[in-house]
């Protein structure tokens, strides 16, 4: 009966621990939104452009690498925020109904793979788009990831 006991205990223990690692990869880091609409008000309001982040947080190599390496550093938000308005949309297989919220925005942006970012203007059109991966990209660092940025604006208003 002891035994039974010290199963169910560590099921439970498990489970509450997967529940709570779970929503933790599913928050957004810090000054980042989860809302498009809600971004493209505010970059209407300050001026800026939008960067949505398409991220699977729990099963995406490069999207873990990503975060780990440039998303969730102080120094890329601060960078970042002075022009965009950060979206981080997450897609994690342990949060199937975050999942399914942010469908309909892949969906909208015929989003094909992770992790892909997607740049709007402050009224919501897309100027630009690139696969942010790690690993496969020029874009591995906090001061590379910038620049790349800087270059899509630059771009956008020679248009």
């Amino acid at each position: 009966m002891t035994m039974m006991r010290t199963i169910i205990r560590l099921a439970g223990i498990t489970f509450g621990l997967a529940v709570i690692a779970t929503s933790a990869l599913s928050k957004a880091p810090e000054g980042w939104e989860t809302d498009v609409e809600a971004a493209i008000v505010i970059a209407k309001k300050e001026n800026k452009s939008v960067m949505i982040e398409f991220t699977g947080s729990d099963w995406c190599p490069p999207c873990i690498m990503m975060t780990k390496k440039v998303f969730s550093k102080k120094e890329f938000v601060d960078g970042a925020s002075k022009k965009f308005v950060l979206v981080h949309l997450d897609f994690p297989e342990g949060d199937p109904e975050l999942k399914k919220k942010n469908a309909p925005v892949a969906e909208k942006y015929a989003i094909e793979g992770f992790p892909t970012v997607v740049l709007l203007d402050s009224e919501g059109k897309e100027f630009d788009r690139f696969f942010a991966d790690f690993f496969a990209s020029g874009y591995p660092d906090v001061e590379k990831f910038l620049g790349n940025l800087k270059a899509s604006l630059e771009k956008k208003e020679l248009d």
